[in-house]
């Protein structure tokens, strides 16, 4: 039977499995410069995410998701001006996966451009100018991590759409889920009990916009 719980952390407490390492993994060990550039650009930026992207302490949630599953092949759905993709591409450039990204709104698109570049991770970005609604049901896949944080009123419509794209041990992570009914999250969290393989859980904590996390072959 599918478990679902509530954890309030600040990690996300996940099995450890690495992917084979491609060319574009980072060499394990010291922190290397672009670790030290991404840092630097997170740590001026700290004040300066709004624009609908999500907390630092979010972020670093994705990081170390992404990072101890070990995950290579990521899909972002709203990428806003890029907080939350700095942060999955900073784990990716450590894993040798890539991210596609997706932001329908130009201005966001062309500024989260300018972050990645910023940050020296535009090599592990394919961050696309598109209406997400048009473009994940084209998306081919496999995916093995989809961060949802778009509109609350599609979120079941995407994951519909991307539910037979996962990889067998994939994780599905949507933002500002908490479990409850309220922003159309019932018709999400639905879905999510719809499916046997995934076991959820809802992800809080100070600071924290809340996140659902469904992962395949084993509990977040």
């Amino acid at each position: 039977m599918r478990r679902v719980s509530t954890i309030i952390a600040l990690g996300c407490g996940c099995a450890l499995a690495v992917a084979p390492p491609t060319a574009l993994a980072q060499a394990p060990g010291q922190p290397t410069e672009l670790d030290a550039r991404v840092r630097a650009f997170l740590d001026g930026h700290r004040h300066a995410w709004r624009d609908m992207n999500v907390p630092a302490v979010d972020g670093q949630r994705l990081y170390d998701l992404v990072l101890e599953r070990g995950f290579t092949r990521a899909l972002e759905v709203g990428t806003s001006t890029g907080h939350s993709a700095i942060w999955i591409a900073w784990a990716l450039s450590k894993t040798g996966g890539r991210l596609i990204t997706i932001e329908i709104d130009e201005r966001r698109h062309h500024e989260a451009l300018a972050n990645f570049e910023a940050a020296g991770l535009s090599r592990y970005i394919d961050a696309r100018l598109a209406d997400a609604h048009e473009l994940v049901p084209a998306l081919e896949g496999p995916f093995d991590f989809v961060f949802q944080d778009a509109d609350k009123d599609w979120y079941a419509r995407y994951f519909e759409s991307l539910y037979p794209k996962l990889a067998a041990a994939a994780c599905y992570v949507a933002h500002n889920v908490s479990g409850s009914r309220q922003r159309g999250q019932g018709e999400f969290i639905a879905a999510l009990n719809a499916k046997p393989d995934l076991t959820t859980a809802f992800v809080a904590g100070p600071g924290s916009g809340g996140m659902s996390v469904s992962c395949r072959g084993g509990g977040p």
